[in-house]
């Protein structure tokens, strides 16, 4: 075992140790879309059913929360790396970022990625603050699952993954 540094790049690396999934959560602000990828969603509570994500307070995402109170879920499957990396790009442009990503919406108009694996609509429950980030709590409204048997998109060691053997 060796003893890392207290600082943000050691958190990094040990926290880099853990496998995530990866989704992409979006939302809309009078009128522009906004997206953002996660690997920091987990489901809270099964009673009543509630999930959360962590978001940056600096981001536009957190600016665009604080206007709207519906975001939606997009859980990316295996291969989706070019989504993933398009949506956690920062600084791309607000406008069109969705014409090159294939997407429905949902019916409070909140952008729904085609490729995901599975879709939870929500709405803002609360938002918590933590250190440099906002815990977004959402109570979920809508569910939906893919009829493709897609392995997930993964995030491990600072890079996507899919499943080994899948």
């Amino acid at each position: 075992m060796r003893e890392l540094e207290l600082d943000a790049q050691s958190l990094r690396t040990v926290a880099g140790r853990y496998a995530t999934g990866v989704a992409v959560v979006t939302a809309v602000a009078d009128g522009v879309e906004h997206a953002m990828t996660t690997n920091s969603f987990a489901s809270l509570s099964l009673d009543p059913l509630l999930v959360l994500f962590c978001v940056e307070r600096s981001s536009r995402f957190h600016e665009a929360l604080k206007q709207t109170s519906h975001f939606a879920v997009s859980v990316l499957p295996e291969g989706a790396d070019h989504t993933a990396r398009w949506f956690s790009l920062r600084g791309r442009p607000l406008a069109d970022q969705f014409a090159e990503v294939p997407h429905m919406r949902s019916e409070h108009g909140v952008p729904l990625v085609s490729e995901a694996l599975g879709w939870i609509e929500c709405s803002i429950h609360s938002m918590i603050s933590a250190g440099d980030h906002d815990i977004v709590i959402g109570s979920v409204e809508k569910l939906s699952i893919s009829e493709q048997d897609a392995a997930p998109l993964l995030f491990w060691k600072g890079r996507f993954h899919g499943l080994p053997g899948s």
